[in-house]
This record gives structure tokens, C-alpha cells and sequence, in this order.
């Protein structure tokens, strides 16, 4: 229950405002307390990043096989740059389906370094069409908005104590 005057919190049955000393007149409403949106969020980041990193490695570690024996170098399959080309797509794709399964792990662990990684990956994850995009659109919807960091760090204040 707050002042209409200065915001200042007032007492039920309270007549006047500690604060500014206005005269408290009606009934005074309890304003609900605006959910934690990175409190409710978080669990479900975690999992989701834990999913899109799974696909990316599989999907990375194919890609590495197809690489490394139908365009090995010696078998005449196709045009000789698309052996270090598809090897090197393959690693970045591996490298990416790491980073996503350490920010889903932290992410989880509620660590204080996980949030940055997550905003990094979901940016790099805008250009994944169609699961990158929805991931990386989620992520910024939690983690980026500008109370997300204040309610983040106290949930990882809260696990620390």
C-alpha cells in the first residue's frame, strides 16, 4: 500500500503518510507484487539450451563424419576445399553446442557469469532459422530487459548464501 501523493508505503488503517504527511482518504489497495519473470523463466532457459545444444551436437558430429569420409582428401568426391570447409563448419557447430550446454548448466546453477554467455549465444543463435530464432528471441526476453540483470544477481546472491 503506497502515498498517492509521494509512493511512500502506508499502513492499513494509517490516516496520514509518514512521509510526506498528505492525508490518507478511501480505502487503501494492495498493489500485487510484480512477478520475478527471470525467477520463473530460468529453469525452463536452462532446459531449452540443454535441447538446441543436444540437436547442435549430433547434427555436428554427422556433419564431422560426412566431412572426414565421404570428402576425405585422396577419395575424388567432389571439389577438395569442401573437406577443410565442411570439417571446419563441423567444429564451430561442436564449439557452439558446448558454450550452449555450459550456459544451460549455468543458467541452471544459477551461476553469475551464465547470463552473459546466454545473451551471447542467443544473439549467435538469432540466424539458426526456425529453433535458433525462438531460443534466441526467449533468452532476450528474460535475460536482457534492464531490471533482468538486478533480479538475476539476487537470485544468484540468493543461492550463494
Amino acid at each position: 500500500m503506497f502515498c498517492d501523493g509521494c509512493g511512500g508505503a502506508v499502513q492499513p488503517g494509517q490516516a496520514f503518510c509518514n512521509r510526506c504527511g498528505k492525508q490518507i482518504v478511501g480505502t487503501i489497495t494492495v498493489v500485487p507484487a510484480r512477478p520475478n519473470r527471470v525467477r520463473e523463466h530460468l529453469q525452463l532457459l536452462g532446459i531449452l539450451w540443454y535441447a538446441v545444444s543436444a540437436f547442435h551436437a549430433v547434427s555436428g558430429v554427422i556433419l564431422y563424419i560426412v566431412a572426414n569420409t565421404l570428402f576425405a582428401p585422396g577419395r575424388g568426391v567432389g571439389p577438395h576445399f569442401l573437406h577443410p570447409l565442411l570439417s571446419a563448419v563441423a567444429i564451430s557447430v561442436l564449439a557452439k553446442s558446448a558454450f550452449g550446454f555450459i550456459a544451460g548448466w549455468g543458467l541452471m546453477q544459477r551461476e553469475s557469469w551464465a547470463r552473459v554467455v546466454a545473451l551471447v549465444l542467443a544473439f549467435i543463435s538469432l540466424f539458426n532459422i526456425p529453433f535458433g530464432t525462438a531460443i534466441g528471441v526467449y533468452t532476450m526476453w528474460v535475460l536482457l530487459p534492464a531490471n533482468s540483470g538486478e533480479e538475476y544477481e539476487a537470485l544468484v546472491a540468493a543461492r550463494a548464501a
